[in-house]
């Protein structure tokens, strides 16, 4: 034992070591600390407790001081050690931050970690950790479209009114087309998924043309009425309208929410509209195609059945997005609208606000 160092235990302290060490889940460097106040407490010298432990001099000595001066409780504890790496100065993180925050030189269009951490002096990683830190990612950006509509928030509560609280005896669709849908075959077999390995397909195609689905989307029970045409013209416009006419009982209003595409406002569909008087068209503001709640349909369609289809010719993709739609009436789910319109339109406003302040 150490000159001057003499460890005394107490009941209490001796049948808390004592558990530590007998302990099957006990961490292995809290074994040995303990090992080394008994082995002292019992008499043994420091070569002993050394052979025993398994341990350095300086190591016994150590925690023979840490208990005698912490207790148990300092043995159980790491103390902290300073940073493996030197902190960085405040003045160069809030240069750091003030260039990222700012554009970079040259012809670049935002700041990469290579090139902050060349211009401010510092390591990447030590760049990587101040972005972090602060919220900071210039790699990324979002996109966006405020609406200049001038009757905005009118047709925003007109359209979520159509949503929350439909009209009685009516029923609420939600029409839009997906144009350009695109026949592609791969030029070789892809290979299936597998463990470690996920499935593969080749990068280039083989495009047998294209289709454009027009669907109809019900809001009260989340049935879909489709149908594929070569063209999105409102010739075929009116084709459709003609077939949710005969779909729709006659003895129900239709009230059928769409963006202003041209087609949507010809002559010939106005003309359409005054011989079917039960049809009401709700326009949505210009930009916000996401208010259209049939969007979200063709979201899914894309995911699901055509971003890593193989399709052998129009035929086979028209046949391929007929059986989606039907598997999708097998088992509808009504849509649900729960955003506050007046949180929508106030940010919209906010957005206007910053826009005009930037600009």
């Amino acid at each position: 034992m150490r000159a001057g160092v003499t460890v005394q235990l107490n009941q209490t302290d001796r049948k808390c070591l004592q558990a530590i060490i007998d302990g099957r889940n006990s961490p292995q460097k809290h074994v040995w600390r303990a090992m080394i106040v008994v082995g002292a407490a019992d008499g043994l010298g420091t070569a002993a407790i050394m052979r025993e432990a398994g341990l350095s001099k300086t190591a016994v000595w150590r925690w023979q001081e840490r208990f005698m001066s912490e207790g148990v409780d300092g043995l159980l504890r790491d103390k902290t050690r300073p940073a493996r790496l030197p902190k960085i100065a405040d003045p160069t993180t809030q240069r750091v931050v003030t260039m990222t925050l700012s554009s970079p030189p040259g012809e670049s269009t935002h700041w990469t970690g290579r090139m902050m951490a060349k211009v401010a002096g510092i390591s990447l990683t030590s760049v990587q950790r101040i972005w972090k830190t602060h919220g900071l990612a210039p790699h990324r950006i979002k996109t966006f479209k405020l609406s200049n509509d001038p009757k905005f928030a009118a047709k925003v509560r007109d359209i979520v009114g159509l949503y929350v609280d439909p009209p009685a005896h009516a029923v609420v669709l939600s029409v839009d087309e997906k144009s350009q849908i695109q026949a592609l075959d791969r030029t070789q077999p892809g290979l299936p998924m597998k463990k470690v390995r996920a499935g593969t397909m080749t990068h280039d195609y083989k495009r047998h043309g294209t289709t454009t689905l027009f669907a109809a989307l019900n809001m009260l029970d989340g049935t879909v009425i489709g149908r594929n045409m070569q063209k999105h013209r409102h010739q075929e416009f009116i084709r459709f309208l003609n077939t949710i006419n005969a779909s729709v009982p006659s003895d129900k209003a239709v009230h059928v929410i769409l963006d202003i595409y041209a087609a949507h406002k010809h002559a010939k569909v106005r003309e359409w509209l005054d011989r079917h008087p039960r049809f009401t068209f709700h326009f949505t503001p210009t930009s916000c195609s996401w208010l259209n709640a049939v969007e979200g349909f063709f979201a899914k369609l894309t995911k699901r059945r055509l971003k890593r289809g193989v399709f052998h010719s129009v035929v086979d993709l028209q046949a391929a997005i007929n059986r989606f739609v039907a598997e999708q009436n097998e088992n509808p789910k009504p849509f649900r609208w729960t955003a506050d319109p007046d949180k929508i339109i106030a940010a919209v406003k906010r957005g206007h606000q910053v826009l005009d302040s930037v600009h």
